[in-house]
């Protein structure tokens, strides 16, 4: 995705080149640059800003940008940020709060910072604008030529350009061990930062106060097509959205300061703030009403020398819960439960008074339902002034609706609805709380749950572009990217041919594809070259994660088979991306790959038949050679073409049937609810469905990781599955041919009387509302976009073509 555009300004720092922090040492450094305006009514300023790692940028103590979104050493994003409007006459101040992700590799799980973050050796900040003020013109870059600094070579002493910069001594991070993925929390001394620097009234700027002229880091663009560590390009989603937020409640607190006397600082009453006296302490445990992600904030005046200590949790646990041995039950159950997970520590440095509170608030956003606030007042009162949080996440705008004679359904339909926001900020993510990773198959669903609710694929397109971008030499995919530790599951890079696929059939960007033919390509001749003489691909190399699915009786999500050979599950997935393949090919007129395709997963298919059909069992084995059965390997059978017909059927009714099979997880219950509705056995969903509704007992706000024993996460976003089966299924609509040039609906009843509801696809809306009489009579209505051709097929069978779309209605 590059950008052909000239940069005027430069990267800059607090110090020139050879950096100094070391793996695990981050620095958190902070630039001012002061301006003048004199008409404020008809000021313009327009930003572009971008760092190394993070940043925060305010103008006027205001927040106005977060960034740079997530990218990596090929595609560093900066932002756009348009101040006009925002600007006042007089004195106005750019202030930026930059944290540079101290590099090491390999990646230092628990002590580097976020892995989804990407980081250079070198910490910098880059701002380019130009403030139009009536006729005036103010130059606010970062790193302004011809300010006598000798040209730029990346080691000059200052650029006069009006951008201060001073390092923070006391920000540091500690090791994570809950969730080492985030790679550390914070451990701040307030008395070693500045407090109020982002205020134009800022006074202590000088040098005496640690205050000095930022130098330039790097030119942003290199000389005779040499790289720097930043590529830039423009953002490719909208800003995430932030949302003041207080606490619903207190659930337990301790020590010298009762629940209701703190309810007025967490914002859940109207009291006065919490004084604490010197040497006194409390502990509260606080609600958030549901599972949040956002910035916490706690602002204080006074107190010296004070500690605190901040816990974020997703429940109450048992108590003999430990973090590798889960014990969850009701999630809300305070009265026995206990608050599991990493702490941030903050010592007030007593900057708090009247006219501007003290605030600490970490950098990174936190994942909680639950919060634990510890306070010990130091040698002077502490007043706890409030404690509350911003909400964040993408924007994203719901447009679909479902409601049902089932109010069990119309709550997963929420809770489905809370778990995927949840788990959208920069990229997609398997999980807020942990890992905040997007991995290929809990993705693909992802972008399926947003297409159908919202019609927005602006992160889908990121998304596809970001696997692309992780490809190995090899071709092969990996497994999670954006991400500083590299992991390989090879099943994943297969699920990335189907996300393609999906986009095609719901926007119908021929050129999309167009654009990733040779990654499609890459990663098909990887397995290509996996296949045996005998036809099956063969076992995947050693340093490569063997994963299919997270089933209760696997080792680490892989059957028993593959300590015997090759996993037949494995084959079956090449076969099903070589045809999906094919069908993407022939959308850009590749008629001769789309044929070779279809050959090459034809000849699988014929092998796994050949190696792995138990004929005495009526079954496909796992292996071949071996007496070990799965769900798995008899759904791949029919998702990959090697049975059809009639005889998929059975084989599905069966492999339902027989209680000996281990069983498919959540998310891979995605896959089997599509093949049973492409058979026409919709019908035997309804079962396999009733483990979302047991999840309602456990009194969750989102949906967790895995429904068998005490999940790691609740709230992990491949497991929305109502939001695909409420409107595709339920509902029953669906894109009957390429960027929804033809609109399906087919409703399925399954035990419902009733449902009605909206859909989203690229056109508009589809509204659609049904019942069934007990008479066993079916009614239908509801409207189409204008102009696009509706199918509709009853319970019945019977099909009804409207070709100009727009209302309908059957019996």
């Amino acid at each position: 995705m590059e950008e052909n555009r000239s940069w005027r300004a430069r990267w800059i720092w607090h110090e020139r080149y050879p950096w100094t922090n070391a793996p695990g040492e981050h620095e958190l450094v902070l630039f001012r640059r002061t301006f003048e305006v004199e008409d404020a009514a008809s000021a313009r300023l327009v930003l572009s800003v971008s760092a190394d790692s993070r940043y925060r940028l305010f103008l006027n103590s205001e927040s106005v940008s977060v960034g740079p979104c997530k990218g990596d050493q090929f595609t560093h994003y900066y932002e756009t940020v348009d101040l006009t409007g925002k600007l006042r006459e007089g004195t106005n101040v750019l202030a930026a709060k930059v944290l540079h992700l101290a590099a090491s590799d390999p990646h230092m799980m628990g002590l580097s910072g976020p892995i989804a973050i990407h980081r250079s050796n070198a910490g910098v900040f880059l701002l380019e604008g130009t403030l139009q003020d009536g006729e005036r013109e103010v130059v606010l870059d970062t790193g302004a030529k011809g300010s006598g600094d000798g040209g730029g070579n990346g080691n000059e002493s200052g650029n006069r350009s009006g951008w201060l910069a001073k390092l923070q001594g006391g920000y540091t991070m500690k090791p994570s061990w809950v969730i080492p993925w985030l790679g550390g929390l914070e451990d701040v001394d307030g008395a070693g930062l500045d407090h109020g620097w982002e205020q134009p009234e800022y006074a202590a700027v000088s040098e005496a106060d640690g205050w000095k002229e930022a130098v330039v880091a790097m030119e942003t663009r290199g000389g005779f097509g040499e790289l720097t560590p930043w590529q830039l390009a423009p953002r490719p989603i909208p800003p995430l959205f932030e949302r003041e937020r207080p606490f619903a409640g207190v659930t337990k607190s301790g020590g010298d300061v009762g629940a209701d006397a703190l309810a007025g600082a967490v914002g859940t009453g109207g009291g006065a703030a919490v004084v604490l006296q010197p040497g006194q302490s409390f502990w509260a445990e606080l609600d958030a009403g549901e599972l949040a992600t956002g910035y916490l904030r706690l602002a204080m005046r006074g107190g010296a020398g004070s500690r605190v200590s901040i816990l974020c949790a997703e429940c109450y646990e048992d108590p003999s819960s430990t973090i590798r041995d889960r014990v969850k039950g009701v999630r809300d159950d305070a009265e026995n439960g206990i608050l599991l997970g990493d702490t941030d520590l903050y010592r007030v440095a007593g900057a708090g008074n009247a006219a501007q509170a003290e605030v600490f608030e970490p950098f990174w956003f936190r994942t909680f339902r639950y919060v634990r606030l510890e306070i010990t007042a130091g040698e002077e009162p502490l007043e706890l002034a409030s404690f509350g949080y911003r909400d964040t996440g993408y924007p994203l705008d719901v447009k679909a609706e479902f409601s049902c004679s089932d109010p069990g359904y119309e709550a997963l339909w929420q809770l489905s609805l809370n778990t995927l926001q949840r788990c959208m900020h920069e990229t997609y993510e398997d999980c807020p709380y942990y890992e905040q990773l997007q991995y290929t198959m809990d993705t693909r669903l992802q972008m399926m749950f947003t297409y159908m609710i919202s019609g927005d694929d602006r992160m889908a397109r990121r998304t596809l572009y970001d696997y692309h971008s992780s490809a190995l030499p090899s071709g092969m995919l990996q497994s999670r990217y954006p991400s500083q530790y590299p992991q390989i599951i090879p099943s994943f890079s297969l699920y990335w041919i189907h996300m393609l696929y999906d986009h095609y059939m719901y926007f119908g960007d021929a050129e999309l594809v167009r654009y990733y033919r040779r990654t499609i390509g890459g990663v098909l001749d990887w397995f290509r070259r996996l296949v045996r003489e005998d036809g099956l691909v063969g076992e995947t190399p050693e340093a490569y994660w063997p994963y299919y699915d997270w089933v209760e009786s696997w080792e680490n999500g892989a059957p028993d088979a593959r300590l015997h050979g090759p996993v037949t599950l494995l084959s079956q997935m090449y076969a099903a991306a070589l045809n999906t393949a094919a069908k993407l090919y022939d959308a850009v007129n590749w008629r001769d790959a789309a044929s070779e395709a279809r050959a090459e997963a034809g000849a699988v298919n014929a092998a796994v038949r050949e190696h792995c059909w138990r004929v005495e069992r009526g079954l496909f084995s796992d292996g071949p050679g071996v007496d070990m059965f799965s769900q798995h390997a008899q759904l791949w059978a029919v998702v990959s073409g090697a049975v059809e017909g009639a005889e998929a059927e059975v084989l599905l009714e069966r492999t339902l049937g027989d209680a000996t099979l281990p069983v498919v997880s959540v998310p891979m219950s995605y896959t089997l609810f599509r093949t049973l509705s492409d058979i026409g056995r919709y019908d035997l969903a309804q079962p396999i469905m009733q483990q979302w509704n047991e999840f309602l007992e456990l009194h969750l706000t989102t949906l967790p990781e895995w429904a068998f024993g005490s999940p790691r996460s609740d709230c992990h976003a491949w497991s929305a599955l109502p939001l695909s089966e409420f409107t595709s299924e339920i509902l029953g609509v669906k894109s009957g041919r390429a960027g929804y040039a033809e609109i399906r609906i087919a409703p399925q009843p399954l035990r419902l009387t009733w449902a009605r509801g909206k859909v989203a696809t690229p056109h508009g809306l589809v509204e659609v509302s049904w019942s069934l009489a007990e008479d066993g009579s079916f009614q239908l209505q509801g409207e189409g976009p204008a102009g696009i051709p509706l199918v509709l097929t009853l319970p019945s069978g019977e099909v009804i073509e409207l070709p100009e779309g727009g209302q309908f209605g059957a019996v």
